[in-house]
């Protein structure tokens, strides 16, 4: 059981899972992008793409996603202006836009890399990426055949 009492994924599907995630980490890193794996002890000083595993054995949607971390510095001083009643200060909606700007940069990396890669749709967290796999993972009729200018090599 995962700790919110579902049926936790099995080892292969976790492997599975994770290989993808350290595939996104490294696609972001190849861009340029500060990425890490979501580790609660390792991550929780660290700002930039939060690459995370869903370790549920069923999913709603993708079983990777990825998010935008400000600053700890900054998400300090957002939480400090909430817990004063200031919910409509600068500082507390700062980290929420910067993750919704970053979405579609990171998923543009993503899809350059080969990653399907999708916004959220979900109202409690709309700044999220979701990841599905690599477009090599798609049957041969099913993958696009845009491709983007500048990507081919010569």
């Amino acid at each position: 059981m995962s700790e919110f009492g579902f049926t936790r994924a099995s080892d292969d599907v976790l492997a599975a899972r994770g290989r993808l995630a350290d595939d996104v980490v490294q696609s972001l890193v190849d861009a340029g992008l500060p990425a890490f794996r979501d580790d609660p002890e390792a991550a929780v000083e660290r700002s930039g793409a939060l690459v995370s595993v869903e370790p549920d054995a069923e999913t709603a949607s993708a079983a990777v996603s990825v998010g935008w971390r400000c600053s700890p510095d900054l998400l300090q001083a957002a939480a400090e202006r909430l817990l004063t009643g200031d919910a409509d200060a600068p500082a507390v909606r700062y980290p929420g836009v910067i993750g919704r700007h970053m979405q579609s940069a990171l998923i543009q990396v993503l899809l350059t890399a080969g990653i399907i890669a999708t916004p959220e749709n979900d109202a409690m967290n709309p700044a999220r990426v979701l990841v599905f796999g690599r477009m090599s993972d798609l049957p041969p009729a099913l993958r696009p055949t845009f491709v983007p200018p500048g990507t081919r090599s010569r």
